[in-house]
């Protein structure tokens, strides 16, 4: 079962399940899933290989739904469903599968295609940081600086980063995820079904991840699509305008 942070109480509306993006965790999700959680519960998960969650060989989409599938049916077997980039990935999945346990569901600047970007080079610098001694994050952030010169990158990734052990350690399974990046960019050949319930596709104005070829296969798959864009804000659309984020996700889960 994978970990999760659970915030307010089970009401008689489904709860939301959010599920991070790669590199993410639960706790990247925190501030906007305890406002969320003013009117029922919010389970924020550690994707596989990510966080608390179990580490495994496999880093398929196929098996990331079915970890959110387990959640689901743990949690009174239906939900509302927001996945950011490979967490809506593996969300849009899930609810293709198994669209029983979906009630609406969120997708976060992420398309159901394949992107012919990596994110091995982020690996390898994670994996280049000399993590002996590290006893601050502030020195591990300017160690990482010579391999990554945005700052928000590097502060994103450093959350991973536990320096409560020794040596310190990333809570990120880098072989497994460096070794199945091509799936993780990628989108499961093999997808069939379609989702006819509500589903909202929420891009960052400045992203070009979610393109306007991309309308022509979301609504193949989920007929009923809405899209929505949140001026100012890149891929990380929930970090950077976390309250118009909000307020477009209450809009669309709240009707």
């Amino acid at each position: 079962m994978l970990a999760i942070q659970t915030h307010g109480s089970p009401t008689a509306a489904p709860p939301i399940l959010i599920a991070h993006g790669l590199f993410g965790s639960a706790r990247n999700w925190g501030v906007i899933a305890k406002r969320l959680s003013d009117s029922r519960q919010v389970i924020a998960v550690d994707m596989r290989n990510h966080g608390a969650s179990p580490w495994a060989a496999r880093h398929r989409y196929a098996d990331l739904a079915a970890d959110l599938a387990e959640v689901i049916a743990a949690h009174g077997g239906r939900a509302d469903v927001l996945g950011h980039s490979m967490g809506g990935k593996a969300a849009m999945v899930l609810t293709l599968g198994q669209p029983a346990l979906v009630n609406r569901l969120v997708v976060a600047d992420i398309a159901p295609v394949a992107y012919g970007h990596s994110q091995n080079h982020l690996i390898a610098a994670m994996r280049a940081l000399k993590l002996d001694h590290l006893t601050r994050r502030g020195e591990a952030d300017e160690a990482l600086a010579t391999q990554i010169t945005d700052p928000a990158t590097r502060a994103f990734l450093l959350q991973s980063l536990d320096l409560k052990v020794q040596p310190p350690e990333w809570r990120l399974n880098l072989d497994v995820l460096e070794a199945e990046m091509a799936q993780i960019t990628g989108w499961p050949e093999d997808i069939t079904g379609r989702f006819d319930g509500p589903a909202l596709f929420l891009s960052g104005a400045a992203s070009d991840y979610v393109r306007p070829e991309h309308r022509a296969q979301i609504r193949t798959l989920f007929p009923a699509a809405r899209f929505a864009k949140i001026p100012g804000a890149g891929h990380w659309l929930h970090a950077e305008k976390p309250r118009e984020f909000e307020a477009a996700v209450r809009a669309f889960l709240d009707v």
